[in-house]
């Protein structure tokens, strides 16, 4: 047994202690105090009119949200970081993020048929995926060029939905600013069902690749050598992947950081040679729930979105990066 499998259990359960720890603080705090044994006594069904609005209403889907949407950003994070063979190739940086929130509010804005903003999600970045994968083709996912052209497309889709936000009439223009900033204010039970089922439909998939994604890591030649199909298994990991980044931008937004800093996080503290799947996972989900409180009680009463958080805290990651190792390529 390795050394990193022997942190791993450590690890996850310091995450798991953590993740309990903020949960109790997301649903104890806010300018509705509720005291624990309120909460305890709506979570078990006996609770006031207004602890029940409140707890089960309110709190408690975003707090399921944050764990869910952080989790399976954190999952395409570590798939596409592990592909592209790059720390910069996570889906919010490569376009993926971006076109799935292009697809979301196209349904919203435009009316495509009866699509629902999730499938509308899943279909505009699965479409940005089709797109640097055709710019790209021949050189492989795991080349520099796959990371510019996501970012250059990114910028593009980027503008597209500022022009789509001024297309809406101003009550929906003012929720879709909103969302694209990336927030869990309005998640509601519905929107957790939906993420909830399309992270446990997915994320087994990638964990039955796991192998198959340790061995890429180490290189083309060496994952054909050892009989990984190379092309099925890309097609298969890019639209898992794809998949699980439009379930959570239905759900919450685009939000930036954790798909990026997640894998990289997790990989530093177990000093993993390849991206551990789990760890990643419960990273991804802690990170956004801490963001997420930390968005909620920065500026109480005034809830800031998510997604501002977590893209002061990426800024603030990739300048330490730039400093602590200036003489990197």
């Amino acid at each position: 047994m390795t050394a990193a499998a022997t942190r791993a259990p450590r690890v996850l359960l310091v995450l798991a202690l953590l993740a309990a720890a903020l949960a109790v603080a997301s649903l104890l705090g806010g300018s509705y105090r509720a005291s624990p044994d309120a909460v305890v006594r709506a979570l078990l069904g006996g609770g006031t009119p207004a602890a029940d609005v409140v707890v089960l209403g309110l709190r408690l889907p975003r707090l399921a949200a944050a764990l869910l949407v952080g989790a399976a950003l954190a999952t395409a994070g570590a798939v596409f970081q592990t592909l592209t063979r790059n720390p910069l190739g996570s889906p919010d940086v490569i376009g993926f993020t971006t076109g799935s929130a292009t697809g979301a509010l196209a349904v919203v804005v435009v009316g495509v048929g009866s699509l629902s903003p999730a499938a509308g999600a899943w279909l505009g970045g699965g479409a940005a995926a089709a797109v640097v994968l055709l710019l790209t083709r021949g050189t492989g996912t795991a080349s520099d060029r796959t990371v510019l052209v996501g970012i250059a497309l990114a910028a593009a889709l980027a503008s597209v939905n500022d022009y789509l936000v001024t297309r809406a009439p101003l009550e929906v223009a003012q929720v879709a600013r909103t969302w694209l900033f990336g927030s869990l204010a309005v998640t509601r039970w519905p929107d957790v069902a939906v993420l909830a089922a399309t992270v446990a439909a997915l994320a087994p998939v990638v964990l039955l690749h796991r192998r198959a994604l340790r061995v890429i890591d180490l290189g083309d030649d060496v994952a054909a050598a050892l009989g990984v199909p190379l092309g099925r298994t890309r097609v298969v990991l890019v639209l898992t992947a794809v998949g699980l980044t439009g379930a959570a931008t239905a759900a919450a937004g685009p939000i930036g950081f954790v798909a990026l800093a997640a894998p990289q996080l997790a990989r530093r503290v177990l000093r993993s040679p390849s991206v551990p799947l789990a760890t990643t996972a419960a990273t991804g989900a802690v990170l956004l729930l801490a963001a997420d409180l930390v968005a909620q009680r920065l500026l109480a009463p005034l809830q800031l979105p998510v997604g501002l958080v977590t893209g002061a805290i990426g800024g603030a990651y990739l300048l330490w990066l730039v400093v602590r190792a200036p003489g990197r390529r």
